[in-house]
Order: C-alpha cells, then structure tokens, then sequence
C-alpha cells in the first residue's frame, strides 16, 4: 500500500483547524481530525505516535504535528504542521493575555476560567476513554495501562521513572501483538 502524501499548504491548514479549535488541550481535535474525519491515521497508528511524543521532551501535541508533518511531507512538512499548530492560537493567547491583565479581578472573568478548565480535563477524559478502548482489541496490553496508571497515581512516579516501569512490559507485549497479526 503506498503512503499518502500530503503538501505542506495541506499539513499547514490542517493542523491550524487543529490549533484553533481547542484552547487547554487539542489533543481531543486532533485525534478526532486525523484519525475520525480525514482518516489520516488509523487509530493505532495515532496511539503509537502519541506514546513516542509523550516520551520526548516538549509537549505532547507539538511533537505530534511533527511526526505526521514529517511522515506525510517531510521536514517541509513538519515545519507546515507546527507553524499551522502554534501560529493562530499564540495570536489570540497573546490577546487574552492583554484582555486578562485588565479584568482577570472581576468575578465573572474568574467563574468563566473554570467553566473553561472542567472542559478541558472532560476533553481529555473523553480522548484517553477512546484510546483505552482501542486497547481492549489486545487485553493484555491493559496490564501496561494499570502499569502505569498505579505508577503515577499511587506511586507519584515522574515521568521518566514511569515510562522505565512500564515499558519493559509494553514493548514485550507490543511485539507479541505484532507477531500475532
């Protein structure tokens, strides 16, 4: 099967949508962009490129825009994505920014800043809710979703303390799964 291929002008208008339509977190857009809408990426596909981003530094999605930038259109491409990601979004955080400095004491700038973050973490809930189930196609790999869960939550391991917890498991899993298709 030969990969799609996707311009630069493409990668930069997609991944604008992508960065202008969630503020706190566009992962949940992204997702839904590349894998539900356009079918860029199968759902698989998104889950391993989101582990590989989730380890390197930087955030989650940036790193993600180069991934997919990178693989549908090269280093172009990847510079396509990110600008598309960062541009628009840093324009209007810069104008908030501005408005915040003056009304951030009125109340109701205060109650709509929360309304604003119970969205955002249902957004997240809701895209780590639709990757969990991809899991549940190979049940043992929820072991390396408890794995890490107890990890970080009961143990209060950092990041790379957990990923070295429980990528032995996932990786021996992961090629099980492989073997298996």
């Amino acid at each position: 099967m030969q990969q799609k291929t996707l311009t630069p002008k493409q990668l930069f208008i997609g991944f604008s949508k992508i960065g202008m339509s969630g503020f706190g977190g566009v992962l949940p857009w992204a997702r839904r962009t590349l894998v539900e809408r356009e079918k860029i990426l199968t759902s698989e596909e998104f889950s391993a490129i989101l582990g590989i981003c989730q380890i390197v530094p930087g955030p989650n999605v940036v790193n993600l825009a180069v991934c997919v930038g990178s693989r549908f259109g090269g280093a172009r491409g990847a510079v396509a994505a990110v600008l598309g990601l960062t541009l628009g979004p840093i324009a209007i955080v810069m104008l908030l920014a501005t408005l915040y400095e003056h009304y951030s004491h009125l109340d109701t700038v205060q109650g709509i800043l929360r309304g604003i973050s119970a969205v955002g973490v249902g957004l997240i809930a809701s895209t780590g809710f639709k990757m969990l189930r991809d899991e549940f196609q190979y049940p043992a790999m929820l072991l390396v979703v408890l794995i890490t869960i107890l990890a970080a939550t009961y143990f209060h391991l950092g990041l790379g303390w957990v990923v070295l917890t429980a990528s032995p498991l996932a990786i021996f899993l992961a090629r099980k799964k492989a073997l298996r298709i």
